[in-house]
């Protein structure tokens, strides 16, 4: 039998404050925790967003695509459209980049070199101290990483399981392919995800413990949420001592250069970008073409025929239809 592992007090001053959070909760409104849009999470990383719908993360790498030569470039985006060809209609996925600002501690941490006894204790030493020096100067100390979330319908967590675990083994050999370091998340991993970005202005270490749960009564909601949201505008919110914004990209250029996303992330700021990514049927979307160009000679033809009574040559039409019926019959 095993012994029963003895709390820290901040282990135990965790677990206070988190059920404080859930008594102060006015049953009248809708709490932080109920505001955390999933349902629950399991310690092998699945979460149950809704009554039928699941997911799970995987983490990633960055891949030297910019200093790359433009051959390498070619095969680095082809087989990155083959990555994302792999995702079907039935499987939605989004792809999280998250800039966030780290404590002086949690990077102090990091750079620290412990002596050990040998020779080279000198050069540990000399090496720590110029660490700490860049450190000191460093103005941005962001912390950059970069998920990949996908989901899936299903009627309960055990038709769930097998297939998610499928989609990643599948997705984890996929990056292999690019040659991408990928780890899946467990539920830990994932929770201390979402405590970081959820409670950024606290700047605290995330303590928790799947054995908590029971004897408290608590959710692990409680040990994520913020101490309070609002959300008095569309745009602009604030998250415990935190205020941000939310901002709606609506890109309609036929062509995207591969700057615009690392423009985003290259702001010395905290700052996530989500991209929502949802693939169409096959047979839809040529269906939904095959309308857009009906569509689009229906209004050449009545464009024709107002010239014909203005007395216009016929073959004039505005050039936005031109464009888009050429676009259009290429797809």
């Amino acid at each position: 039998m095993s012994e029963k592992k003895k709390l820290t007090r901040a282990e135990r001053k965790q677990i206070e404050a988190a059920i404080a959070r859930a008594n102060r909760t006015d049953k009248k409104e809708k709490s932080a925790q109920d505001s955390i849009p999933y349902q629950r999470m399991w310690p092998d990383g699945i979460c149950r967003v809704t009554d039928t719908r699941y997911t799970k993360t995987i983490q990633y790498q960055d891949i030297n695509y910019q200093l790359s030569q433009n051959e390498d470039k070619t095969a680095i985006f082809e087989a990155w459209c083959d990555f994302l060809n792999y995702f079907d209609s039935s499987v939605q996925f989004q792809l999280s980049f998250v800039n966030l600002s780290a404590s002086q501690e949690t990077f102090a941490r990091s750079i620290s070199i412990p002596p050990c006894g040998d020779e080279f204790d000198g050069i540990r030493a000399e090496y720590a101290g110029m660490l700490q020096n860049q450190l000191a100067r460093g103005n941005n100390g962001l912390i950059k990483t970069k998920y990949l979330t996908f989901g899936i319908e299903a009627d309960n967590l055990r038709a769930a399981k097998p297939r998610l675990e499928r989609i990643e083994t599948d997705l984890l050999n996929n990056f292999k392919r690019l040659g991408v370091v990928a780890a899946p998340l467990n539920g830990f991993e994932r929770l201390h995800v979402m405590h970081d970005i959820l409670r950024m202005d606290e700047q605290e270490p995330f303590r928790f413990s799947w054995d908590w749960l029971a004897p408290s009564g608590l959710s692990t909601k409680d040990f994520i949420a913020p101490s309070s949201f609002e959300f008095k505008t569309g745009r602009q919110f604030r998250m415990g001592k935190k205020l941000g914004a939310v901002s709606f990209v609506q890109i309609l250029a036929p062509e995207l250069n591969d700057r615009m996303l690392a423009d985003f992330l290259d702001m010395e700021s905290s700052v996530l970008v989500n991209l929502h990514v949802q693939s169409v049927d096959q047979v839809n979307a040529i269906k939904t073409v095959k309308r857009k160009i009906t569509d689009l000679d229906k209004s050449k033809i009545e464009e024709q025929k107002k010239a014909v009574r203005a007395g216009y040559d016929m073959d004039i039409i505005p050039s936005d239809l031109a464009t888009y019926g050429a676009e259009a019959k290429k797809l």
